[in-house]
């Protein structure tokens, strides 16, 4: 049994299966997060077989969990169902712009991160892929997502073959702001920022990588310009495809 406190990403999975029941259950029992005017803007793709999870990695970088993990489910916010229901029902339906995208994405990952907590307390290990938003188009394709569906965050699942160490996390006082936005000046910067930055593990991330600061391994490395607006760009088109702002 685990709680949120000592929760961490899991990337090794024992070969132990994870039974439908077990999933079903947490499935179902995620279905009483908050979701918008009570129409649960979303579906989960289940990925089981060997075949389909080979022809997912290539979207998620080949990360060796996305084959590796017993089940890989993929989140997706759906305003297709809605619209078919509407449609059947003597009703028209005008969910097919970049508002309803939001309120679809957001029941998503609602309903994601209670399935996460749920599975979790559960045992069970996860990892969450923030691949999913960098090459939609693909797991588009694989999953075959119809119109005014779109892949919004991808879940590895399984029993723990490890126990990594717990990531570090900003002081309390980084993210709060009382009545009002205030704004960070270089001083309250260098206070939230002084713990990650000292870590032993960062400093050498630095150090390997040639930078001088860790916020220059995120702007140069991991998280660049160049890499954002290409795959925004991406987004946008598959968005269009989509059906989501066919009018933009």
């Amino acid at each position: 049994m685990k709680n949120i406190e000592t929760r961490r990403s899991i990337r090794k999975y024992a070969q132990r299966e994870v039974s439908d029941e077990l999933l079903c259950r947490l499935l179902e029992t995620a279905e009483r997060t908050q979701t918008m005017g009570n129409l649960q803007l979303y579906s989960v793709v289940i990925t089981r077989s060997e075949e389909m999870k080979k022809k997912l990695a290539p979207a998620h970088f080949n990360q060796p969990m996305a084959t590796q993990a017993p089940v890989v489910l993929t989140f997706c916010a759906d305003f297709r169902r809605t619209t078919q229901w509407a449609l059947n029902r003597q009703a028209e339906p005008g969910y097919d712009n970049f508002l309803s995208f939001i309120n679809a994405a957001s029941d998503t990952l609602l309903y994601c991160q209670t399935f996460c907590n749920l599975a979790e307390e559960e045992g069970l290990g996860l990892c969450y892929l923030g691949t999913t938003v960098y090459m939609p188009q693909s797991i588009i394709e694989t999953l075959q997502l119809p119109r005014l569906v779109f892949p919004i965050a991808t879940i590895t699942l399984g029993w723990p073959d490890e126990e990594p160490a717990l990531s570090d996390r900003l002081p309390i006082a980084a993210i709060l702001h009382n009545e009002t936005y205030q704004d960070y000046t270089p001083q309250r910067i260098d206070e939230f920022y002084a713990t990650k930055e000292a870590l032993p593990e960062n400093q050498h991330f630095v150090e390997i990588n040639h930078k001088q600061t860790l916020a220059q391994v995120f702007t140069d490395l991991r998280y660049t310009r160049h890499d954002n607006e290409a795959m925004s760009e991406g987004m946008i088109e598959a968005l269009r495809k989509q059906g989501f702002i066919d009018n933009i």
